[in-house]
């Protein structure tokens, strides 16, 4: 019985330290406001953000292991004027049955002490597939305003928005859809 609780009370104590080494934090959504580009018509490259975006980061340093979880409301879509707004969240984004627009991940990739990717699952229009992102500029240390640590990067992936049944205007607008987020995380 002694070995018993003497087990336990190890298994309780690692339990502890695995918990101890990840550390949580909020993306601040004043600094993360995703951006996308896509061809138009072969002509230029159209751009457009989402202002409203939330989500939490947590990661262990020492264990090279952390997840992501990214929620962006659909219904803050920005063109730039009002009418591209309403057309291209109804006509691509279908944003008013589809609200929100996730990612999340349980596998980081780093080199060194740096996070340089992550497997995750984007959930878009209702149709989650796995994606890839690379991260780049990411750095730890003390947030200059906020007085709290803070990590930082920048993350972008590629998608095709046929993959998730996105097919307006199918290939005069282009299929390759660039993404890029700037991430600012602050510790909880």
């Amino acid at each position: 019985m002694k070995k018993l609780l003497a087990m336990g009370a190890l298994v309780a104590i690692a339990s502890q330290s695995v918990m101890a080494d990840s550390v949580s934090y909020t993306i601040d959504p004043h600094h993360c406001f995703p951006v996308f580009s896509v061809s138009h018509l072969g002509l230029s490259t159209q751009r457009g953000r989402f202002d409203d975006t939330t989500g939490h980061v947590t990661l262990d340093m020492a264990a090279h292991k952390g997840s992501v979880d990214l929620i962006i409301n659909a219904q803050s879509l920005d063109m730039g004027f009002p009418q591209w707004n309403e057309h291209v969240g109804q006509g691509f984004f279908n944003n008013s049955k589809f609200t929100t627009i996730t990612y999340h991940s349980d596998k980081l990739d780093f080199e060194g002490d740096k996070v340089v990717g992550a497997d995750g699952t984007l959930t878009l229009l209702g149709v989650s597939k796995p994606l890839h992102v690379n991260v780049a500029n990411f750095h730890c240390g003390d947030h200059p305003m906020a007085h709290k640590p803070v990590c930082a990067g920048d993350v972008t992936a590629t998608v095709k928005r046929s993959d998730f049944g996105m097919m307006a205007y199918l290939p005069m607008i282009g299929d390759d859809v660039h993404i890029a987020v700037p991430v600012e995380a602050i510790q909880n």
